[in-house]
């Protein structure tokens, strides 16, 4: 319920995944004879793999995270969460608040042991392999322990999700050189070199897109702005080809004979195609979907989210966060 789009592309979505992945099954949250509705108007009934389980209160973009969920706890948010805190359900996919999701998330299901604070993480395209960054939002101010944590859930995410053996961890920073950056930073980088993670160093912004790196750290602040900047660039990317092209009747002519090239360019840099963030660091699985989500975006965070439960990405970072601790 909590798409900017209303309900229909979340429930598109929720259909669309059943369709083409028999091995999932989908809760569907929210007013229960609303969304009975909307899949009735799909032609779908009691379909045994896409269920309603009603859930009458939603957490509005303009409430505070923190009282909301407090207040409504028949929100969809934390009736998710508790399926899952009650083993009724292995993930939960949201497209709504991401303040409240975290939130209800640590409330509900409590931080993974050794974990003082989850991370959102996102999948970015690169010239070679994708690239998982975090955090891109959840922790504005870090310390350097919190960055060296992401780092491990990260390379733990990215080794099992994306298939990378020894995924190489770069830190942002604003230089390559050790002695770049903040303070947390330079204490990060200290804490990283130390680790048993395939560290490679600092990393600019540069960095991000050449696929030379598997996983990029940083904090929520600096997360963040990269992710905006990199989805607004996209977008001014393919709109100022369209503006050029539409200016010379031979460069129309030649869009025609381009125009795969130019579908295959929008949908790698499409973040639809790579579903949602995972949710780092929750005794459970959690994938934080953007607000304006297409049914395809909500289709491919539902199947991250299986595959992260079937993975079993937490027993991996509690392992590796166990290893850590016995070497240092």
């Amino acid at each position: 319920m909590g798409g900017d789009r209303g309900s229909g592309p979340l429930i598109d979505g929720a259909v669309q995944a059943v369709e083409q992945h028999p091995g999932i099954e989908v809760l569907l949250l929210g007013p229960e004879e609303l969304l009975r509705a909307e899949l009735a108007q799909r032609g779908k009934g009691a379909e045994t793999r896409l269920s309603v389980v009603h859930a009458p209160q939603t957490v509005s973009m303009d409430e505070a995270a923190v009282d909301s969920v407090r207040r409504k706890k028949d929100s969809t948010i934390m009736v998710g969460f508790d399926l899952v805190k009650q083993g009724q359900a292995d993930a939960l996919v949201s497209a709504g608040h991401s303040g409240a999701t975290m939130t209800a998330a640590i409330l509900q299901l409590g931080r993974l042991k050794g974990i003082s604070r989850p991370s959102i993480a996102s999948v970015f395209p690169t010239l070679k392999e994708p690239v998982l960054v975090t955090d891109i939002g959840a922790n504005v101010d870090c310390r350097p322990q919190h960055l060296y944590q992401f780092a491990v859930m990260a390379s733990s995410c990215s080794e099992l999700l994306l298939n990378r053996a020894k995924p190489r961890v770069g830190l942002l920073s604003i230089g390559e050189e050790p002695g770049k950056g903040n303070a947390a930073v330079k204490e990060a980088y200290d804490l990283l070199k130390a680790s048993s993670l395939n560290f490679i160093g600092n990393v600019e912004g540069r960095d991000v897109y050449s696929g030379d790196v598997d996983v990029v750290i940083c904090d929520g602040f600096v997360g963040n702005i990269v992710l905006k900047i990199s989805e607004g660039l996209a977008e001014a990317i393919q709109q100022m080809l369209k503006t050029e092209i539409k200016k010379s009747l031979g460069a129309s002519l030649a869009s025609f004979f381009i125009r795969p090239a130019f579908r295959a360019f929008r949908k790698r840099v499409d973040y639809a195609e790579y579903g949602g963030a995972p949710l780092l660091g929750i005794n459970g699985v959690g994938i934080i979907c953007h607000g304006t989500s297409s049914a395809v975006a909500i289709r491919n965070a539902i199947k991250e989210a299986a595959k992260m439960a079937e993975c079993q990405v937490n027993a991996a970072i509690t392992r590796h966060l166990q290893q850590e601790v016995v070497q240092a």
